[in-house]
């Protein structure tokens, strides 16, 4: 299988990033089918030690991208763009979770 590349800014999300990180690791379509690149815009909270407890948990999987200086969401997608390599591209806000069978349901179309 391709792999699906999933792009996250994240901008002081805290309180939201566990669950969202969480819904995509658990895929029904197997962490090893993705590659998650989660972008931080310069959060003050404490966002980049969960990003990077995730990154410590699934080091081939999960990049952490640090920005210098906050470029806001769109500028945080392009970059995460940059270091995207799977067939498919996927974008997921940090503060949102998805349906666990989303990438399965979606992969199983496009190749239709």
């Amino acid at each position: 299988m391709e792999k699906i590349s999933v792009i996250i800014p994240c901008y002081n999300v805290e309180k939201y990033v566990a669950k969202c990180l969480d819904s995509i690791v658990n895929q029904t379509i197997g962490v090893e089918n993705l590659e998650i690149i989660l972008v931080d815009d310069v959060s003050t909270d404490n966002t980049v030690s969960i990003l990077k407890e995730y990154e410590a948990k699934y080091p081939k999987q999960i990049m952490v991208i640090l920005c210098e200086k906050n470029g806001r969401q769109g500028t945080a997608r392009n970059i995460g763009l940059s270091y995207a390599s799977g067939k498919y591209i996927s974008f997921v806000d940090s503060d949102d979770w998805i349906h666990l069978d989303m990438y399965r349901c979606l992969v199983d179309i496009m190749e239709q």
